[in-house]
């Protein structure tokens, strides 16, 4: 069976809100996501185990699709 494509777009994420008492996860999860620092924006493609990622640390996101 043939991988579901997707049209190539692009999630543009920026880390608007601080990890400092969140969980280890959570922490994790804002690095996996390539964030260093506060206010740094990435682009990722849209796949489905990104819009997982975000939606564990959403509360400290801004999205833009």
């Amino acid at each position: 069976m043939p991988k579901k494509e997707t049209s190539g777009k692009t999630i543009r994420v920026t880390w608007v809100r601080s990890s400092i008492g969140y969980t280890k996860d959570q922490k994790a999860t804002v690095k996996a996501l390539g964030l260093r620092r506060l206010h740094q924006t990435v682009e990722h493609k849209d796949t489905p185990a990104l819009r997982g990622m975000l939606n564990k640390i959403i509360h400290m996101l801004k999205i833009e699709e």
